[in-house]
Formats: C-alpha cells, structure tokens, sequence
C-alpha cells in the first residue's frame, strides 16, 4: 500500500494516467479474478479478503499518489469505507466531534451506530465551536468540506491546526472536492475518506469507496477491514483504475460548467437562494480559492416560484432527476426526500437542508445546453403558477 516515489516528479493529471502499476505487465493491467495465491511470501499474503490482490493494490497506490498519501484502501461503497475507517479509530468510552450538515447517510450512520458501541458525539459548525465541544477523552473530528448538500466550507489548516493542539485525529469527506480540486493532506488532515461512486468513478457504472492517508493509520484501518469484509472486487477495481485516467479532464470540465450554471443561477430573479463556493457571492468562497484549485461540479439551490419542487425536475429535458453524483451526465435530487430522508428534520433544517432545496451535479455536457434546460424549466413552472393562480382568481 506503499506509494512508490517513481511518478512523484509528475503534476496530478499525469499521475492519474502513469500511476499504479508495472507498464510491462500491459499499460492496461490485467484483471486478476483468483482468489488464491501461491503462498511464497508471509508478508505479502495476497487474498481479496486482507485488500492485498494485484489490481486493489494498484488502484491504491494511484489514489494515493493523487491525495499525496503514503497509502490507501479501498471498500466497495463509500459508506464502507466511512463506518471501517470511524470504527477503527473510537472505543467505548470515547467521544468524536462531528461537523454539523455532513452527508445523510454519514449522519444516519454515525447517529444511530455511536451510541450502540458507547461512544459519546457532538456536533459542531465550525472550529471555534469544534474547541469549545472537544473533552479530554474526544479522539478524532469528522468533517466535510465542501458539505453535501449545502457547500458550506470549513478551514483545513485551522482544523488541522486545532486538532493537533488537542491530541485528536481528523477525518474528512473529499468526496464532493476530488483529489483534483483539493488534498486535506497538505494542510495537516490525517485522512482521508472517498465515495468513490462519484468522481472516482465518474460514470454512474460502479460502486466503490476510499481511504487515504499515512501508513500507520491505514494500517489501523485495514486491520479492522479484515474482520468486517467489504473489499473492493478486482472488476471494479478495473473500472476504477480507467475512470482515474480521465479524473483530471472530467472534473476540471465539470469546475467550468459549474461555474458557468452558477453565475446563470445567481442572475436568474426566480432563483431564492444558491450555493456555489467558486461565486463571491458565496461566505466561504476566499476560504475556498485559497484551499482549494477548482470550486468543484456541485451546487445546491432554491426557486422562489411557489410551485412543487417536483414540478421543476418534471420540467427538466437534459438533466435527469437521479441519486448519487459526480458522473459524466448532470444529474439533479432534493436532499430532503433522498441523501438525508433519514436525518430528523430539526437537524435537516438547523443545517440548510430545507425541503425546497435542490443539489445539481453538473456533468461534462455543453453548458450553453444545460443554461438552456434549467431556462425552459424555470420558465415551465413560471408559467404553470399563472396559469393555477388565474384558475384559482
């Protein structure tokens, strides 16, 4: 799981392409289905099981290099990822800190699933408040930046920075950023965690997860992946290995496209609110030129029109009403029926998520075409409330 200095020379686009395994095996490596290997080496001990095969330890390496981390890990879904790695870390009798608005399904799980294990939490906004709630037995923080759905962003550094000083380990979401567009590790976060369903794989065709950082913690981490299972099989990790070769062209396609969509967005009169890190418009869009090298493909926003959200997607022609992100195609869902349908709504709300609100991934289609499909979308559903409001009058 070692990351090799070979292609640490290279810019992280070239790494994408170049890093991971021996070329004169095939500059496409083989896919290696065996689940037995001859057993030469103790310390190899290569087996599906212990995430040690030719083709995870490959895809490892790579995704390692482009967070620049000595190592990784990989699961076969985010949220695998996300419960081996928090799992790993805590015992009963400890407490963690929790960055309020993270993903719903990281909030459901860490909600429902702490307490069973006798591990006390606490949610906290920003890191003043995150020093404020830390206690002599609080072991690690868990944060997102940007925050799914929300976009809200959190200062690494000074994360970091605090976490240090108080003895505790950090662990963040990158999934909605990428590697392309930030790396926690350079600014001190200890690790790092993907669903690699989204940017990683980036074509809707794969399920897969992610865990980064040093050594030592990764092997923490694989040590208790070992009892749970949840290995990443090696034709998925095939499919991840191509989608990484485009990482770069996608994501940096998708940052322009966003960008273009959210100045449209934020010009539009029947837009109420719109959360996009790379507008000046948007509270933490400083923090984010200075962390990050793209503001990355996801935005969230509000209509003012008071007809049903559903009617708006109903509208839509190019971009489709769909789950998940990070895919070549736009896709769009409302958080509150979807990613946190599960999260309590006090909780929903205190963190932005309102039942209006929409979260659009932007794909790599024309952005000239999706300005277009949102127009006619807004423009529809404009039309269709005049049209209720004289029916009504």
């Amino acid at each position: 799981m070692t990351q090799p200095n070979d292609f640490a020379w290279l810019d992280r686009a070239s790494r994408c392409v170049a890093h991971g395994h021996d070329p004169a095996l095939g500059l496409v490596q083989p896919i290696y289905t065996s689940t037995s290997y001859h057993y030469l080496d103790e310390a190899a001990q290569p087996y599906p099981r212990y995430f040690s095969t030719p083709n995870q330890e490959s895809v490892a390496r790579k995704i390692a290099s482009i967070e620049n981390a000595e190592a990784a890990v990989l699961f076969n879904s985010g949220m695998a990822a996300i419960s081996t790695c928090v799992l790993s870390l805590v015992k009963p009798g400890d407490h963690i800190l929790l960055l309020r608005g993270l993903y719903g399904g990281t909030h459901s799980f860490l909600v429902s699933e702490l307490t069973k294990w006798g591990i006390d939490f606490d949610f906290a906004a920003d890191v003043d408040e995150f020093s404020v709630k830390c206690r002599p037995n609080t072991v690690l923080a868990y944060i997102e930046s940007p925050t799914n759905p929300c976009l809200d962003i959190l200062d690494l550094r000074a994360m970091a920075q605090f976490a240090r000083g108080a003895g505790i380990l950090t662990i963040i979401d990158n999934t909605f950023a990428s590697p392309i567009n930030q790396n926690p590790i350079d600014f001190g976060i200890d690790l790092v965690v993907h669903s690699g369903t989204k940017y990683l794989g980036g074509h809707s065709d794969l399920t897969c997860g992610a865990v980064v950082g040093s050594e030592r913690l990764i092997e923490r981490v694989v040590s208790q992946a070992r009892k749970y299972g949840g290995a990443l099989n090696p034709q998925d990790c095939h499919l991840l290995e191509r989608s990484i070769k485009t990482l770069d062209v996608r994501v940096t396609r998708q940052n322009d496209n966003a960008m273009a969509v959210a100045a449209f967005l934020q010009s539009h009169l029947a837009v109420k609110r719109i959360s996009y890190p790379g507008l000046n418009s948007h509270p933490g869009h400083l923090l984010a030129k200075a962390q990050m090298r793209g503001c990355g493909g996801m935005l969230a926003f509000e209509l003012s029109s008071e007809s049903p959200v559903r009617d708006f997607l109903t509208k839509l022609k190019l971009i489709t009403p769909a789950m998940s992100l990070g895919g070549v195609e736009s896709i769009i869902t409302i958080p509150a029926l979807t990613s946190h349908k599960h999260v309590c709504e006090e909780d929903r709300l205190h963190s932005g998520v309102t039942p209006n609100l929409m979260r659009l991934s932007i794909g790599i289609e024309s952005p000239r075409d999706l300005i277009a499909d949102l127009t006619q979308a807004i423009e529809s559903c404009a039309q269709g409330s005049k049209s209720r409001a004289q029916h009504e009058s």
